[in-house]
């Protein structure tokens, strides 16, 4: 079976997140597309966070309580030390120093134009990204604006899917999702199946221990991210292996 191997925020879970050595990593240990989350700065530049401040990423005292990221312009965020040893990575500099697919995570709706306009003018990093998100009305506008682009929604379990109009069927409807991301919780083969049938690849997350890939080759989803994207890929190795000798 083909099952995506995706690095969370790189290979976070031995180089500082969101950083281009995470990056780099993720992609020399083969990860099949690297997740990450893009923001907007004050004066309307696109950078590389998850969170919506600095204190949790930063290297020192001085990084902290800075307030809000999106109060900050780039110049500000880049000269703050963080984990890594730097300020924040801008979207370019993070497409210049990488050549595999990207799952761009949007986690401030106000930077869903300025991909648009990013975009127009890399057709090539287009071609490589898929556009993700939990906000359903950010993926929305995704798909107005950049409808090449592939988009995928994520939800943390098929519960909270179920709470939209229409349930998971009307959320990807909704957003004009290409893909599916959920927890594993409330997932089982029949859902996995539905998601299939409606057009869709499913991807499952977080992956941590290797039952959680057992589950997920027994489930047949498409996809899975990982802190520790070789030790995922060498779970799924295992769990095939285990497979073709039963």
């Amino acid at each position: 079976m083909s099952l995506l191997i995706v690095g969370h925020r790189g290979a976070m879970a031995h180089q500082p997140e969101n950083s281009l050595a995470s990056y780099a990593l993720a992609e020399e240990v083969g990860v099949d597309e690297i997740e990450l989350d893009v923001r907007l700065s004050k004066d309307e530049q696109l950078f590389l966070l998850h969170d919506a401040t600095l204190d949790r990423t930063a290297g020192d005292d001085s990084a902290r309580d800075r307030g809000p990221v999106a109060e900050l312009t780039l110049a500000q965020l880049q000269a703050v030390v963080l984990d890594s040893g730097r300020g924040v990575v801008s979207l370019t500099e993070m497409y210049d120093a990488t050549s595999t697919g990207i799952q761009l995570e949007v986690k401030d709706p106000a930077t869903v134009p300025f991909l648009a306009r990013f975009f127009a003018g890399r057709p090539e990093d287009a071609a490589r990204t898929i556009l993700t998100g939990f906000d359903a009305e950010a993926i929305r506008q995704a798909a107005d604006l950049m409808p090449h682009i592939p988009r995928c929604i994520i939800v943390k379990t098929m519960a909270d899917a179920q709470k939209f109009d229409g349930g998971w069927q009307g959320l990807v409807t909704y957003t004009r999702s290409t893909r599916f991301a959920c927890g594993f919780p409330g997932l089982d083969a029949q859902l996995v199946d539905a998601v299939h049938a409606h057009g869709l690849e499913l991807h499952v997350w977080p992956m941590r221990t290797l039952e959680d890939m057992r589950t997920a080759v027994s489930l047949g989803v498409d996809g899975t991210t990982s802190d520790d994207p070789a030790q995922a890929k060498q779970w799924l190795h295992q769990v095939l292996a285990e497979r073709a000798g039963a």
